[in-house]
């Protein structure tokens, strides 16, 4: 790791401790937390406003930007034109307060509780999920004669959440954990099992790897919809009417309050593509399931 300046470690240290993400790039720290969509970027004063806006991780609402010495009216200008707050040692103080203040928490927040990475250990730069089915298992299952197999890898965001269920019986179960993960194309969710993945930094087999635009704030939206309609419940309601027992029957969703997601991660997941004279067929390269249209695969 490059070395940073010692206040630039203490507020990088103050910050983790906030719940920031902290990432140390080239003497630069960027922090950001994505449940209150706030980043922090500590930047030599050398460094114009220009050059490091794009260090800010996209859709947060609170860009602040901290520099080691007064950048001088012109940067703040430039800062304030394009949505960033500067401070430097003489105003850092007074902010600080504000900077480090944690997000508001819910009704499923617990001080002990933290959401880890769905992954027991998410190693740095090990973005990818490691195919468990390989070329000559794909072609038996595809089942396509004189077909091309191509690896792709792609993207999904995915988060650990909590949520308290609604029972049948209209009333609130304990609180259960699972994974999110929306895929970054088709912008899709769905609910994973846990253990079933393994990450690793890089693959040894030829693959193309599949682009996307999704951003972590248009992800979050997405994730919690699709948590709140996979713990639907059809909740029973009896009344008596006349001589008649009348039951209504209705779905009921979970509300958002009862819903806790944890940081969203991108990975890129393995799909073996089958495409021959009859057509496509697409295998997941972990389970070997085939996706079927509509699936979030491309």
């Amino acid at each position: 790791m490059p070395h940073v300046p010692a206040p630039s470690s203490v507020l990088a240290r103050l910050l983790s401790a906030a719940g920031y993400r902290v990432e140390h790039r080239n003497g630069t720290v960027v922090a950001s937390r994505l449940r209150d969509r706030r980043a922090v970027v500590i930047a030599p004063v050398a460094r114009s406003p220009v050059e490091v806006e794009g260090l800010f991780p996209p859709d947060m609402l609170h860009r602040l930007l901290v520099y080691d010495d007064d950048p001088g009216p012109a940067a703040r200008q430039v800062a304030g034109d394009r949505g960033m707050e500067v401070l430097d040692p003489t105003t850092l103080g007074s902010a600080l307060g504000e900077i480090l203040l944690p997000p508001a928490l819910g009704v499923l927040d617990d001080p002990e509780l933290t959401l880890e990475s769905p992954f027991a250990l998410l190693p740095e730069g090990a973005r990818i999920v490691r195919p468990r089915i390989g070329r000559a298992e794909a072609e038996i299952l595809a089942g396509v004669d004189g077909a091309r197999f191509i690896l792709r890898l792609v993207p999904y965001y995915v988060a650990p959440y909590r949520i308290r269920p609604t029972t049948a019986a209209g009333t609130r179960a304990a609180p259960v954990d699972r994974t999110v993960a929306v895929h970054a194309g088709t912008r899709r969710g769905e609910i994973w099992e846990e253990g079933d993945r393994e990450l690793v930094r890089s693959l040894d087999l030829p693959h193309q790897t599949v682009p996307s635009d999704l951003s972590p704030g248009e992800a979050g939206p997405i994730a919690l919809e699709t948590i709140r309609r996979h713990h639907v419940v059809q909740v029973d309601h009896t009344e008596q009417m006349g001589g008649a027992l009348v039951i209504e029957r209705r779905r009921v969703l979970p509300p958002p309050d009862d819903i806790r997601v944890g940081p969203l991660e991108r990975i890129h997941l393995p799909f073996w593509y089958a495409e021959g004279l009859d057509g496509r067929v697409i295998l997941d390269a972990v389970t070997g399931r085939r996706v079927t249209p509509g699936a979030p695969v491309p």
